[in-house]
């Protein structure tokens, strides 16, 4: 860190120098604009760019470096999350009809990528979605809408023996990842881009806890995935059906829970915030009864009751998660 003394000229302006070595490597010339961006924690952002996007950024996978189409495709996922707009599948030679498979999955995987230019040896992808078009609000709504109907579904395919809707379960995990991902991919563009986090009127604080319930909501998701797969093997095995009452109260008491932890994201309420952690505590005891139906089922019977249980378990656990990074963020803004 450079010290620089702050000098009074004229009698009302303040003025500091700027460091000699940034100026020359940014070529600033006498009288030259540069932008001066107060900062949200009182720090001055100085940019020689005046408009300040730097959400142009451009990465490049050669087909030499990327020979299995499965790391090709998480590393696509990865330029996608961490911001690039511009992504290029490059090869030597013809690009492989695998390749052009994990492409076209990806686009279909990712909110807002596109192919914009194809040739022979190499494909182009640009991103078509402005980020703050897409408010973090929106998106954590739409994730919660998805992933409630998705337990509601396994438990109702559970007590109304009803595979197809039990499998349609699954079907839909992909749409919650989708959403997951823009909303990671948005945090990244927060942090390293200001101008960004003006135009989505959001600090880079409060990005950080809308992608902390972004990721907790996803791995709800994957438990109603769980508990719908799970549910397939009972209804197989037609179980009894006061093991399915069992399961299907504590699987509305948990979805209860997680409504109200989702609810708590905008109720800025502590007390509220604070009930939801106790009211998960309460519920532990219907889990373990849950588990303890397994002593006398059959080994295929007790793995799936053990899984719902689980899963429960774990949902009643991630909305106490949610409450108390509400909370967490409740009393630090009470604090500034």
């Amino acid at each position: 860190m450079e010290i620089r003394k702050v000098q009074v000229t004229g009698g009302s302006s303040y003025v500091i120098s700027l460091p000699k070595g940034w100026v020359r490597q940014q070529k600033i010339e006498k009288n030259d604009p540069v932008g001066v961006i107060a900062q949200a924690d009182g720090t001055l952002l100085l940019t020689p760019n005046l408009m300040y996007d730097s959400t142009v950024r451009v990465k490049e996978f050669s087909l030499k470096d990327y020979p299995d189409p499965n790391m090709l495709l998480r590393s696509l996922i990865g330029a996608y999350i961490t911001g690039f707009t511009t992504i290029r599948v490059t090869s030597a030679g013809r690009i492989p009809p695998k390749v052009r498979q994990v492409v076209r999955k990806f686009t279909q995987m990712t909110i807002g990528q596109e192919v914009a230019e194809e040739s022979d040896n190499s494909i182009i992808l640009k991103d078509i979605l402005n980020p703050s078009e897409m408010p973090f609000e929106n998106t954590i709504r739409r994730m919660y809408v998805i992933v409630k109907a998705m337990h509601e579904d396994a438990l109702y395919a559970l007590e109304q023996g009803r595979r197809e809707l039990a499998e349609d379960v699954s079907a839909r995990d992909s749409d919650v990842d989708r959403l997951h991902w823009l909303i990671h991919r948005q945090f990244s563009l927060i942090v390293t881009n200001p101008a960004l986090s003006r135009r989505m009127e959001i600090t880079p604080a409060k990005a950080a806890t809308y992608y902390q319930i972004s990721r907790i909501i996803e791995r709800v998701g994957d438990h109603a995935v769980a508990i719908s797969e799970a549910a397939l093997v009972l209804i197989d095995m037609r179980v009894d059906h006061t093991v399915v009452a069992k399961v299907t109260k504590a699987g509305e008491a948990s979805l209860e829970i997680f409504n109200r932890s989702i609810k708590a994201i905008y109720a800025n309420s502590i007390p509220e915030a604070n009930s939801i952690i106790d009211a998960a505590d309460e519920l532990k005891p219907e889990y373990h009864t849950l588990s303890a139906i397994t002593q006398k089922m059959k080994v295929k019977e007790a793995v799936a009751m053990t899984t719902i249980a689980n899963s429960m378990h774990r949902m009643s656990e991630y909305s106490s998660d949610i409450a108390e990074i509400m909370i967490n963020q409740m009393v630090g803004f009470d604090s500034t």
